[in-house]
This record gives C-alpha cells, structure tokens and sequence, in this order.
C-alpha cells in the first residue's frame, strides 16, 4: 500500500464523556472517559475516530490531541494506515486516527468496515458487563442489576480477604453467569495465593492482569487452572511474544494497541501461539465500541459494555439485548452516499 492517499481536512475535538455514577477499579476512580474525537473528510466522505488514550501510561486526550495536532501536514496529505504504524507509537493518538482511516476507506470504496477488514458479516456477540469495585453488597445488587447479563467481570482492589468476599458475594447473587475478575494490576504472588481458592470456589473463569506490568515473572509457578489474561502487560504487537507461558488470554484493547489495524495483527499473532483473544474497552462511546466490535468477531472473551457507564451515548449507538451486544453498520464503519 502507499504511504499517502488523497488529502483529507482533519478535524480534531477532546470530549469529556461523563459517566453516569463513578467507577472504581484498583488505584483509581473515574468520574468521566474523556477522548479525543478525529474526524477526516474528503470533501465526499467522514471517517471518525474515538480514543480515549490509556491513564496508566499517562496517555490522555489533551496529549493525544496535541499529538495529532503536531502531524497535521503528513495526515492532511494522505497518510495512510500502514504508514501510520510506522509513524506514531501504539496509544490512543494512534488508535483515533487509525479508526477515522478505516471509516473513511470503507465509506470510499462503498463497503462496510467489517467487509474491509476481511471478517464474516458481524453477528451480536456475548459481552461481560463490568461491576466496579465496591462493598461486597453493593457489588452484588449491581449483578443483579444486570438481568439480562450472561457474562459479568467483577473490578477488583487487590485486597484479597475483601476480594474474596466481594466474588463470593455476586456468586451467590448471581449463580447463572459466567464470571470474570480484573485485577487490574493489584495482586503480589503473596497476596494472589490469598485470593486463589475464593476465584476456585466461586467458580471464576478468568483472572485479568494480576500482577504489575513489568513483573510478570511473578506469575511463573502460578496455578493456571483459573486461565490468566494479560491486559496491561501487553501494549502492541512486539510484545505478544512474551506473554507465552505466563498468560494464556491477550486482552486487546484499541487505546492501547493503537486501532484496529494492530488489534488484528495481535489477534492473529496471539493465536499462532497457542493463546486466546479478548477485547476490552475503556469505557469510550459507541464510536470506540464498533470498531472493537470489528475484532470482537474473531475473539474468545468479548467486553465491549463501555457505553453503558456514559451518561449519553452517541446517536445510533450500539445495542444490548439478553447479554449480547450488537453493532449495526449505521453505527461506524458502515457505508454512506457520497456527499
């Protein structure tokens, strides 16, 4: 593929994405999901992109803004998706650009994201719908609040004995549901052996990101009866090869790859090495949820129920029904007369 294709005017715009009642997960609460919006348009078509970058990193939307802002000249003129791998690293700067690109390369050659991407005519797709870390009670009225979710992943805080009665509390609220648990980096292999036997008797069926991005020897001799996913501990393709072993699900998430053209590109090199795929989010509209929905076609474990923590999504939006998620073309991605 060329580096350029035809000029573009991009418009760039940070959003504040206010959530509907705060969420915590271990070190943090989140009032609202900030992201930085790019729009690109030909003078025919739009293509857009939603990132809301990775807090961790110290990747927010004011720098992603910026960031873009400062490449202005090589994007207008037509940079392309390959040449924007080699051009900005993985993050969420990337991952706004890369998706606007795909949307508005579909809308040119009059076909749907999906079809471009090379993935079978998108089917609804059984989601987790996350519980934020919280009293042991209030966690579970919150999985039963989810009535109609089959599938329900519980924010942990790393402190185990809470922890423990936290998932034997929405276990005993909800029996039915596939459960998961996010650590989100707050476990030592002391504290992990603490929590272990409370994720075996509540019959968890993944354990994500226990430990701390960069000690991840400390999952070596860690039962795996439970299976592992790596989320933190792998940002870009690079670093998929070093999971072997340790992990046995990679968690993509497209503000931390940067989009959907290295969240392919992990899927398919994750697979290849005997371990099973994921996509998450990171709470961003419905505009962040299609194109995760894109890469949620050939993934084990789907978690794209970030819209449903905004006080207000975007219009269409992706829908919930019986514990599944769906995204129709209308959406993102979906192809539109010409202007």
């Amino acid at each position: 593929m060329a580096d350029t294709a035809p000029r573009v005017t991009m418009t760039l715009q940070n959003e504040p994405l206010p959530l509907a009642a705060p969420f915590r997960i271990s070190g943090y609460v989140f009032d609202a999901m900030p992201a930085t919006v790019v729009r690109l348009d030909d003078g025919r078509f739009e293509g857009r992109g939603e990132a809301a970058g990775v807090y961790y990193l110290d990747d927010r939307p004011e720098g992603m803004l910026a960031t873009l802002e400062a490449l202005r000249e090589p994007i207008e003129a037509g940079l392309t998706r390959d040449a924007l791998r080699r051009l900005l690293p993985p993050g969420g700067a990337r991952n706004a650009l890369d998706c606007a690109l795909w949307e508005l390369e579909a809308r040119r050659a009059g076909v749907p994201a999906w079809q471009l991407a090379g993935v079978d005519r998108p089917r609804p797709l059984l989601t987790t719908f996350t519980v934020g870390a919280d009293a042991p009670e209030v966690m579970a009225a919150a999985a039963r609040g989810y009535a109609a979710a089959r599938a329900i992943k519980l924010k942990l805080t790393g402190e185990a004995d809470l922890d423990g009665e936290r998932v034997r509390a929405v276990r005993a609220a909800r029996p039915d549901v596939w459960l998961a648990v996010d650590a989100n980096q707050g476990y030592r292999p002391d504290t992990l052996q603490v929590l272990l036997p409370a994720l075996h008797a509540a019959k968890v069926s993944l354990l994500e990101q226990p430990c701390k991005r960069g000690q991840e020897a400390e999952l070596d001799g860690v039962d795996h009866a439970i299976p592992i996913a790596a989320d933190e501990s792998v940002q870009g393709l690079d670093e998929v090869e070093a999971l072997v072993g340790r992990f046995d699900v990679v968690n993509i998430k497209l503000d931390k790859c940067g989009g959907l053209t290295e969240g392919l590109l992990i899927a398919e090199r994750a697979r290849a090495l005997g371990m099973k795929v994921m996509v998450g989010n990171m709470a961003g509209s419905s505009w962040a949820a299609a194109p995760g929905f894109i890469l949620g076609q050939q993934c084990d474990v789907v978690d794209l129920d970030g819209p449903v923590f905004l006080k207000q999504d975007r219009t269409p939006a992706v829908s919930y029904r019986d514990g599944l998620v769906d995204c129709p073309d209308a959406v993102w991605g979906g192809p539109v007369p010409a202007r």
